[in-house]
């Protein structure tokens, strides 16, 4: 690359280093009140079709240990008690929620992430999957997923999930490395990923999915390549390459990660690019900004073809007119807003027992909010904007942008160049009228 190409993507720190938003929702989730909770979901409940497509996410916010590096809301259950109560209160609620939703409508997308959902048994697994089939219609080709700990996979969980219709599981891989795995207290050698993956395969599970980092503490280009590889080779259909973001102020136990041995900025920009051109050249398809798939996979066909979206689960192609989500933390999204249920199990499971709603927060969205959501989404998932959507406010905000040749306007549609595609988030910031720098912490850029 020389000087002046401003074709090939490029370290620029200061666009690295900002902190913004990953708009899985708009408005974010730093912005959901507590005035806005279960009187409002049942008020935008009737304002759906009469057959709305509804995908549900499920929380299992317990694990065996705790990764140092985790920014997801679980906990390390020190009685078995603990599991127990919370599926019963879930159970509860999957009941209140079902109830609230048209009798004709469909379910096309399940999905249970935690924590580790593993940590359920096999009989408190098919006792929720019995419920969600009494109390909702899925629909027969409906994707039923889970995220799992390697280290849990047994014979006995795998041929559980196939026996509940799961068709799609996701493993936490994350990095290959002894001493980084070490470091990020996740001891998990590359046979026990092996392992995993051939158990669920063998029980008739054929779509995998690997999540894998950069930016942990003593990544280095080589292991982040190294990872890459050892992934590609396990023939996943589509992998998730995540940056580490260390936001100890909200996560505790990321304090015990040695800061002096995480990576730079520009160190964490190099191991993203080197994964990056790893998994292109093992023939998976970039999808959006931190998605990879083979390229016959639907998440793949969905960003050739315009068709992606992006929720709290990242990158999708599910097209949902409400997401219910049950269990401690679930957000839920319907057109008129968000709700999110109390985080901490226990509270969750007393609300529920005493016969009241688990959603305690949220945000409604106005007609003005919802388009400009949509207008980050189409950024984020399509890399451009349609002719006739931007306007001259956008274009003083993207000024700095389109000078670094990181967007480029285009007969009145917006583009964003191979050069911008890094810097994805904060060209989405840019385009986000409320986002003010430096009034809320957010994870780096990059």
């Amino acid at each position: 690359m020389t000087a002046t190409d401003l074709s090939a993507p490029r370290f620029l720190p200061q666009l690295a280093c900002e902190t913004v938003p990953r708009y899985t929702s708009y408005p974010p989730a730093t912005g959901f009140r507590a005035e806005t909770g279960a009187e409002n979901w049942v008020s935008w409940m009737q304002d759906l079709p009469e057959t709305p497509a509804v995908s549900l996410y499920l929380h299992v916010p317990f694990c065996k240990s705790m990764c140092w590096y985790c920014g997801c809301h679980t906990t390390i259950p020190n009685r078995r008690e603990r599991i127990e109560r919370y599926v019963e209160a879930l159970l509860i609620e999957l009941d209140q929620r079902a109830a609230q939703l048209p009798a004709d409508h469909q379910v096309h997308h399940i999905h249970f992430g935690g924590g580790s959902p593993d940590m359920l048994n096999p009989a408190e697994m098919t006792r929720i999957m019995e419920r969600l089939r009494a109390r909702f219609t899925l629909a027969p080709d409906a994707e039923i997923a889970a995220e799992l700990d390697p280290r849990g996979v047994t014979g006995e969980l795998a041929a559980n999930l196939a026996d509940n219709g799961f068709n799609r599981v996701s493993l936490g891989v994350q990095d290959l490395s002894e001493e980084v795995q070490t470091l990020i207290h996740r001891i998990q050698p590359l046979t026990t990923v092996e392992r995993a993956v051939a158990t669920l395969r063998a029980a008739g599970i054929a779509a995998i999915n690997l999540d894998i980092m950069y930016g942990l503490p003593a990544q280095t280009r080589e292991r982040v390549a190294r990872t890459a590889r050892c992934a590609a080779m396990l023939k996943p259909d589509r992998i998730a390459l995540f940056g580490y973001a260390h936001v100890p102020w909200f996560k505790k136990h990321q304090r015990a990660i040695p800061e002096d041995r995480l990576p730079g900025a520009q160190a964490r920009f190099e191991q993203m690019f080197t994964a990056t051109g790893v998994l292109e050249l093992a023939g998976y398809q970039p999808v959006g900004f931190d998605h990879f798939a083979r390229p016959d996979d639907a998440l793949a066909v969905a960003a050739r073809t315009g068709k992606l979206n992006r929720n709290f689960q990242g990158y999708t192609d599910d097209r949902y007119d409400v997401l219910i989500g049950l269990g401690a933390s679930a957000i839920s999204e319907a057109p008129g807003g968000y709700v999110q249920n109390e985080t901490d199990p226990a509270v969750f499971a007393e609300a529920l027992e005493n016969g009241q709603s688990a959603l305690v927060r949220g945000r409604g969205r106005s007609v003005e909010e919802r388009r400009t959501g949509a207008r980050i989404e189409r950024v984020l998932c399509d890399f451009h904007l349609a002719s006739g959507t931007i306007d001259d406010a956008d274009r003083a905000a993207l000024e700095d942008l389109l000078q670094l040749g990181l967007v480029e306007e285009q007969d009145g549609h917006l583009q964003v160049t191979a050069a911008g595609r890094p810097y994805v988030r904060n060209i989405a910031a840019r385009l986000d009228p409320a986002f003010n720098a430096g009034t809320e912490r957010h994870s780096v850029a990059v």
